[in-house]
């Protein structure tokens, strides 16, 4: 489904993803686990389209970032870690809005709010303006946001940071049902989250992959030299 190869990035001399190869199956819900700074979000701006790589590539299907890119955005749905909503706009209004931004057709919108609605558990606060909501609820539209127009892949950048113990639980229990249904890129920084929410991991350390696994096959290996001081720190939450 996603094909990441020898994917490189740098701001002037600093080496933010190095050289960074892995695959995304189709349904699989990934995680890219890794420390602040490890390269986490660097990675899914280029695979978005908001930055370009200084070497290698990421193919999406049959589609490549720098012939197809148009066709790539049209697949994804990417939450970036400060949701970029309206404050001041109804749920509902907002909603609509993003729906026409994402050319979903008249005909379709109001059926297509109303499942996502569903989906996210927004249903009881579409009256609300954005600003009166918990962070939660601001997340769930977020995630609402990145779903419409239906793309085929959702890329969440730390969906849960920041959020209480009962909303991450909500939280996690939505990006499971969404995984049912679509290919789902999923960062943390805390190794919880990711075994709450994964199929499998990738762990960036540095700009760099350190371990392909399930979580299972991380814990038989984190007494690794080169990656036992990352799990340690992941398992605290660093």
């Amino acid at each position: 489904m996603i094909k990441f190869d020898k994917l490189t990035k740098y701001y002037g001399d600093l080496c933010a993803v190095d050289h960074v190869s892995f695959e995304v199956k189709k349904g699989e819900i990934l995680g890219l686990l890794g420390p602040n700074g490890a390269g986490k979000t660097t990675i899914y701006r280029i695979l978005t389209g908001y930055l370009r790589p200084t070497d290698g590539n990421i193919q999406v299907k049959n589609f490549n970032i720098y012939d197809n890119l148009i066709d790539i955005k049209k697949l994804i749905g990417y939450l970036p870690e400060a949701a970029p909503i309206y404050h001041e706009m109804l749920v509902y209004d907002y909603l609509e809005y993003v729906a026409d931004i994402r050319n979903v057709a008249p005909d379709k919108k109001l059926d297509h709010i109303k499942e996502l609605a569903d989906l996210c558990s927004l249903n009881r606060v579409m009256h609300m303006t954005i600003n009166e909501l918990s962070k939660g609820f601001r997340q769930r539209v977020g995630i609402a946001h990145a779903l419409m127009g239906n793309p085929e892949i959702l890329v969440l950048d730390e969906p849960t940071s920041g959020l209480d113990p009962n909303q991450i639980v909500e939280t996690r229990e939505i990006i499971r049902r969404i995984g049912k249904v679509k290919t789902i890129i999923f960062s943390t920084h805390i190794l919880s989250e990711a075994e709450a929410t994964c199929d499998r991991v990738v762990v960036i350390d540095e700009g760099k992959i350190v371990a392909n696994d399930t979580i299972e096959g991380l814990k038989k290996s984190q007494k690794e030299s080169s990656f036992e001081n990352v799990f340690r720190n992941l398992t605290r939450g660093n």
